[in-house]
């Protein structure tokens, strides 16, 4: 009996918080994965292959991706303020890092290349971080057009879940009320998300991998229903049995959106959405539990 090899798939930035998801998905679907990030993963699964270095250093990327079928780039600096106080490390690891990539797949002759961008690439807000991610975003297409690179652009919208931390809002928000007992937050409540688990994220994402139909496309990723910070402040209040303060304080920040991350521009994205998808109510409970198994005290 002839036996047929399984795709090989590496995921830049594997050790994060959507990355580790998608390399357990890409796993449960029978990918041989190989995980390349600037630490070791905390998540690394029976299977999975882990490369420590930098996306930086040429030599090691393009020696990591000859073999495999399949690159994803999680890799870089995802926080929005960070890139605001860092932009030159952002525009480094999220420009840059991306192009030593990019020309790695041409050596290497890889099937498609998957891209994690963002839901602000496009929008009034962002600062920094929307400019890399736009950057980054004309690179792909460029290669796209002078080496026939397939690609993929996912661009995720807020997400939530296990294994994220206090650079996340709902993470934060969640440690905050069961630490302090209380809330701090900067806003007026009226602010919109449209929150995915990062589990119906990493399923959407290893789809679009697999699909034809969504070879040179721009795929937004982001929940069903929009919420109110308010009522997903007061959702967690009474999740904790009302036993939580919330303060609202002024927000002087100008690199978040309000109502919605788009504005007018001529390459519009996709939207998908996962059906059947995680309620947030038990995603917010999940959280709860994964800050209770961090050791915390309260």
């Amino acid at each position: 009996m002839k036996f047929l090899e399984m795709s090989k798939a590496i995921v830049f930035g594997g050790a994060g918080f959507i990355g580790s998801f998608v390399c357990d998905e890409l796993s449960r679907k029978g990918y041989e994965v190989t995980i390349f990030d600037i630490k070791p993963s905390p998540y690394l699964a029976d299977g999975q292959e882990m490369i420590v270095g930098d996306i930086l250093d040429e030599e090691l990327v393009t020696n990591a991706i000859a073999g495999h079928d399949y690159v994803l780039n999680f890799a870089g600096i995802a926080d929005i303020d960070q890139c605001a106080n860092q932009p030159l490390d952002a525009i480094r690891y999220n420009i840059l890092g991306n192009a030593v990539i990019l020309e790695a797949c041409v050596k290497a002759g890889i099937k498609r290349y998957l891209f994690a961008s963002s839901a602000y690439v496009y929008s009034n807000s962002g600062a920094i971080y929307k400019n890399t991610k736009q950057a980054a975003e004309l690179f792909i297409e460029t290669y796209h057009q002078r080496h026939q690179l397939p690609y993929a652009i996912i661009r995720y919208g807020s997400l939530y879940g296990p294994r994220s931390d206090a650079r996340n809002s709902i993470y934060r928000i969640i440690k905050e009320a069961l630490t302090e007992g209380k809330i701090h937050y900067k806003g007026t409540g009226e602010e919109t998300r449209e929150y995915i688990h990062v589990q119906d994220a990493a399923e959407l994402t290893v789809r679009i991998l697999e699909e034809d139909a969504f070879a040179q496309q721009h795929l937004v990723l982001t929940g069903s229903q929009s919420i109110k910070y308010r009522d997903l402040l007061d959702m967690i209040k009474e999740m904790l049995n009302h036993q939580v303060e919330i303060e609202y304080l002024p927000n002087t920040s100008k690199t978040h959106y309000k109502l919605t991350p788009y504005a007018f521009a001529p390459k519009l994205g996709r939207k998908l959405v996962n059906n059947p998808f995680i309620d947030m109510g038990q995603g917010l409970l999940q959280i709860m539990e994964h800050v209770h198994e961090e050791g915390d005290k309260f």
